[in-house]
This record gives structure tokens, C-alpha cells and sequence, in this order.
């Protein structure tokens, strides 16, 4: 499940930068809050890449997909990113777990013929 998540989070930060970049010309947002913001945004995904394993990560994961999403409401063509970005998370979340449980049950298959 990292690798998948992880690949989909730092397409997200490249994704949020470019949007910052094209909200400065054409929204009437400052541009101090504009990258605040995408800066906020854009190290989240960086550090969830990092603790994503962890417990609570795969939800905040979730609320950063929100929040992409609702970031439609300064930049409309997000709304469409936001559905990408929502469904490639939900699918690298999805069969990352899958193969993760496949990792581990062929790892028990190959410990004991080690034995």
C-alpha cells in the first residue's frame, strides 16, 4: 500500500503546485494565501508519504482528497482533479491493502520450506 500511496500523494503536491501557480492569475485570491495554503497542502502530502502505514494516515489521506476537492470552489477545473485525485486514492488504498495481504500470505508460504 505505500508505494501505491505514496506515488499518488506526490503527484497530488505536483498537482497542487501547478494549480497555485495558474489560481495567482486567474483568481482574485492574494497570493500570500494562495500558496500558504498550496504550501500547507503540499507538505502534507509529502509527510503522509512518509507515515502513511501508520494508524489515522489513510483518513487524513481521505481529508486531503476533501479538501483538493473543495479547493473547486477558488479553481472550478479542481473539482474534476479532485474526482482523479479521490478515485486514484481510493484504488491505491484499495488494492495496496490487497496486495499487501498477498505479500504476507506469500511470505508465510515461503518461511517454513526456509525452515
Amino acid at each position: 500500500m505505500r508505494t501505491l500511496c505514496s506515488s499518488t500523494l506526490i503527484g497530488e503536491a505536483l498537482l497542487i503546485m501547478f494549480a497555485g501557480l495558474v489560481a495567482m492569475k486567474l483568481t482574485d485570491v492574494g497570493t500570500g494565501t494562495i500558496w500558504a495554503v498550496s504550501a500547507v497542502a503540499m507538505v502534507l502530502c509529502v509527510l503522509l508519504c512518509g507515515v502513511i502505514t501508520r494508524p489515522g494516515a489513510v483518513q487524513v489521506g481521505w481529508a486531503l482528497q476533501v479538501a483538493v476537492l473543495a479547493s473547486g470552489l477558488v479553481l472550478p477545473t479542481m473539482y474534476a482533479f479532485g474526482v482523479v485525485f479521490g478515485g486514484l486514492w481510493w484504488c491505491s488504498v484499495h488494492y495496496g491493502r490487497k496486495i499487501d495481504v498477498l505479500k504476507a500470505q506469500r511470505a508465510a508460504e515461503a518461511a517454513p520450506a526456509a525452515v
